[in-house]
């Protein structure tokens, strides 16, 4: 074996010994998931972070995900299953899953991600949650206001735009200062809130009908869950949206602004879980902010949709999709 191939190897097997000191022997670890999304590479990264501290799935960790995508009226049942199984620590994500799993369990720890965990109600405090429940606050109200200003400022001389809104997820307070942000600049923001994903497409239309020129896609699980069908109606009418991850721009959408999902997992979702499973109590588990933004624009879609950004927004750009 040659030298850099036996140091690497010797390197991955102290990792591994670590790793599996951390663990009880012969213990079979439970995780239980509520997302809106099937298992995608977010949840990958989660699962490679797991396994490196010694959580491996098969194999000492149990992993029951239960997906409730566009069927929010379940998730109460959905909640009610996870808990039964008993998991040593579940993952809730989205506003109305966290109270969902939290009623049907006081004791079992939660951690979570979702837009405004301490508006919400879900926790005590930032620096000590209390309860049984830590996880991720998005800073949605802030950046859903940023990427107002953002999607502003790619469609110059704008005067009626569109923010689409989760009737589940945003509160009134928010859309209202949405709407006087957008007054102090001369522009009429209409709010189409929705509720079901059947809404969706109707809801867009709408907007297109009343001669908006941009459309803001406000953080929502639903919303996100139902992305592609999103992204197909705004290029299909050539409306230039903003979406809450730089991902959905890497997907087609026209600009992405907000925390990677990738990074949230792998950096902070998955290091609550393994504190949780070797014994940290949720209460002593401060809530984490996202620190990291990245600004992707979709250069291809713009094109498509026949809309050019002004220069000094492309030069701003994490990334650009060309």
């Amino acid at each position: 074996m040659r030298r850099r191939q036996f140091l690497s190897f010797l390197s991955g097997a102290t990792t591994w010994a670590l790793a599996a000191r951390a663990q009880e022997p012969g213990r079979i670890y439970r995780l239980g998931v509520l997302s809106p999304n099937p298992t995608q590479s977010f949840h990958v990264e989660m699962l490679k972070e797991l396994q490196l501290a010694g959580f491996i799935e098969g194999r000492n960790l149990l992993v029951d995900w239960q997906t409730y995508g566009q069927r929010i009226e379940q998730v109460a049942d959905l909640a009610a299953q996870v808990v039964k199984a008993q998991p040593d620590v579940i993952f809730a994500g989205g506003d109305f899953a966290i109270r969902a799993v939290q009623k049907a369990t006081p004791t079992i720890p939660i951690t979570s991600l979702t837009d405004d965990i301490l508006g919400a109600g879900l926790v005590d405090s930032l620096a000590r949650p209390g309860r049984n429940t830590t996880g991720i606050s998005l800073l949605a109200t802030e950046l859903d206001g940023k990427r107002q200003d953002i999607l502003i400022e790619a469609v110059p001389g704008i005067r009626r735009m569109a923010a689409f809104a989760d009737t589940s997820t945003t509160p009134t307070g928010q859309l209202q200062a949405l709407q006087e942000a957008a007054r102090n600049r001369g522009i009429e923001l209409s709010i189409h809130r929705i509720a079901r994903a059947e809404e969706i497409g109707a809801a867009i239309d709408a907007a297109k009908a009343s001669n908006v020129a941009a459309m803001n896609i406000l953080a929502s699980p639903l919303l996100f869950a139902n992305r592609r069908a999103i992204i197909e109606r705004a290029a299909s009418l050539r409306l230039p949206a903003i979406y809450q991850w730089p991902e959905v721009a890497e997907q087609g959408g026209f600009i992405g602004y907000g925390p990677r999902l990738d990074q949230l997992y792998r950096e902070i979702v998955a290091q609550q879980i393994i504190k949780i499973l070797r014994g940290v109590k949720p209460a002593d588990l401060p809530v984490q902010q996202p620190t990291k933004f990245e600004l992707v624009i979709n250069l291809q879609t713009a094109k498509a949709i026949g809309h050019e950004i002004p220069a000094g927004l492309v030069l701003r750009a994490d990334k650009l999709i060309e």
